[in-house]
Formats: C-alpha cells, sequence, structure tokens
C-alpha cells in the first residue's frame, strides 16, 4: 500500500527542523546517498559520524563538507571495513569511545552485482557478508548507546529483494553452487529486511527502546553499481541514469534521512521510499512491502544462523 501521507511531493529535508545536538551514525557515507544524507543532517545542525572503508575518500568528504558547512562543522570518520568482523568490531568500539550519543544509526553502505564469486577474510559470500553479517555486529555492538538517546536504526535495503530466490539459501549461503551476483545481492538485501524486522519484533518483546525502520533510496545515480558491477552492468546502468528512471544520489538519501528523523512516521512494520513508478522514483512515503521479506520463520533461523556464523551473540 502507498501512502502519500506528506502531500503529493512526498517527504522533503524542508520537514527538518533544527537538529543541533543530535548525532548521526552513517557507514559508507563518503559517496552516493550516504554523502548526501550526510550533507543534508549536516546542514540542520546534526554531528555526523561516517564509518567508511577508504581513509582517502573519507579524508576527501569530509574535507568538501567541511568547505561547504564551515572548518568547525562537526563531521568526522571512522575507519571500518563492513567486510571484515573484526574491522566492524574494532569500529564500533571506537564509536563508544568517542561517540556520547547516536540518534540514529544508518545502515547505507553496500556492494552490490559482485561478478565473480568472492568470499570475505571471515569466510562468507562478500555480498551477504559486507551488507548483512557487517552491519549485523555493528548493530548489536552499538544499541545500547543507540537506546541511551531512545534513537533510531535505520536499514537501507533495495528492490532488489524482489528478486532471486525470495528466501534465505540456508544449505548454501555462500553459493558454492549456482552463483550469480544479482541473486547473491538479492539475498544480501533481503537478509538485511529480515534482520531488521525481526530486530522489531525482539525490541517490542523486551521491552527495549529503539525504533528500526527499513527504506530503499529507489533509483539513484549513485556509484554502487560502477564500483562492484560487471562491465556489462555497469554500461547498462550508466545508460539508465540518462533516463527519468533515475533520480540524484540526493533524492536517494531522502528515504534514509527520513527514517532517521521524521517523527512522523507510525509504522516500524514499512518499507519506505519512492511511492512513483515502479518505486524507482518519485515523492518518498511508504511504498509496497511483500510478505516474503517478513516470513517469520526464515527471520528467526537467520538471525540465529547470524549469531551463530558472526559470533555475536545480541543482549535482547
Amino acid at each position: 500500500m502507498k501512502d502519500t501521507q506528506f502531500g503529493p511531493k512526498g517527504w522533503t529535508p524542508q520537514r527538518l527542523g533544527n537538529l543541533s545536538g543530535k548525532t548521526y551514525v552513517i557507514t559508507g557515507a563518503n559517496a552516493g546517498a550516504g554523502f548526501q544524507a550526510a550533507r543534508i543532517l549536516l546542514g540542520k545542525g546534526a554531528e555526523v559520524v561516517m564509518l567508511n572503508r577508504s581513509a582517502e575518500k573519507s579524508a576527501a568528504a569530509v574535507k568538501e563538507l567541511k568547505q561547504e558547512f564551515g572548518p568547525t562543522a562537526p563531521v568526522r570518520f571512522i575507519r571500518m571495513d563492513l567486510a571484515e568482523q573484526a574491522s566492524v568490531r574494532r569500529a564500533a568500539e571506537e564509536v563508544l569511545k568517542t561517540t556520547p550519543r547516536i540518534d540514529a544509526l544508518i545502515c547505507n553502505a553496500a556492494i552490490a552485482q559482485v561478478p565473480t564469486r568472492k568470499l570475505t577474510p571471515d569466510g562468507f559470500e562478500s555480498q551477504l557478508g559486507t551488507n548483512h553479517y557487517g552491519h549485523f555486529t555493528l548493530c548489536g555492538m552499538l544499541f545500547d548507546r543507540i537506546e541511551e538517546a531512545k534513537g533510531r536504526i535505520v536499514v537501507v535495503a533495495s528492490l532488489g529483494y524482489n528478486m532471486g530466490l525470495k528466501t534465505i539459501r540456508f544449505d548454501d549461503m555462500n553459493w558454492n553452487e549456482g552463483y550469480g551476483a544479482n541473486t547473491a545481492y538479492s539475498q544480501s538485501k533481503l537478509a538485511q529486511m529480515m534482520f531488521a524486522y525481526e530486530l522489531q519484533d525482539r525490541v517490542k518483546a523486551a521491552g527495549r527502546n529503539v525504533e528500526v525502520y527499513v527504506c530503499h533510496p529507489g533509483s539513484s545515480a549513485t556509484s554502487l553499481i560502477s564500483t562492484s558491477g560487471s562491465r556489462t552492468m555497469r554500461l547498462v546502468w550508466w545508460l539508465m541514469t540518462k533516463t527519468p528512471m533515475v533520480q540524484t544520489a540526493e533524492q536517494g538519501a531522502y528515504p534514509e534521512v527520513m527514517c532517521a528523523t521524521e517523527e512522523g512516521l507510525t509504522e516500524q512494520r514499512a518499507l519506505y521510499g519512492p511511492t512513483g513508478t515502479r518505486e524507482f522514483v518519485g515523492p518518498v512515503g511508504r511504498g509496497t512491502l511483500n510478505a516474503h521479506a517478513h516470513d517469520k520463520p526464515v527471520m528467526v533461523r537467520l538471525w540465529e544462523r547470524s549469531e551463530r556464523d558472526t559470533g555475536f551473540s545480541w543482549s535482547l
């Protein structure tokens, strides 16, 4: 069901008030939608902590933001490689040491359409290991700090969850057989959504004080495909960016900023994003959420498997 609660133009950053005193932690914030989200939040007075893999690109992003918002703009980065559990744990510890308040953790970083099967240093298929397992551990380690601010966890998903198998292939999550760039990506994004919806249930059952939202950027002109996709995918995507079926990276950031800040979001078991053509573009609001994304027995099984695989046990 589509929701136009924010009027015909949908949600835009004009709805944001002053965010000074608030702190947002964003993964993958040195480019694309994550960078634009950082810009929007900084522009409203918030502090932004970026968790990025590349120190060089992060330094350039911080420099650009300080040029725009002034040398004292409260933006910094902590190096973190989501593909490596040890790196995630180190970064989370650094966040806890240096960041007394977290109003929202935005799980924005992802890799996509990796053409040939690769494994992370921990032995997971690269897209599942990065997109899901990395964020699973990070959210768990930062959860108590987020709760202290009655904060939020925002999982940036993808319409790709509707492709592929539409479930988790538990007997071969690493695709030892039948690897496909799209199918593995779809599984990783579905896993992220299932994690978020299962987290909602566990938070509620435990009476904890964190809201969890799931959104997607629609079809946005970011570097996601161009950095990890095959040559063919990159070409197809480049051609698409020249059509009205693709919006800017800034528009792609609106759903995650909305989910991190908007007080008027009444429904957590939902998927927020563009509500126009095929939900690729258009006014931002509540889009269509298909039932396979919150299949309860699969969500529970994935949670238990994720704790076992990452070696991280949530205290919920």
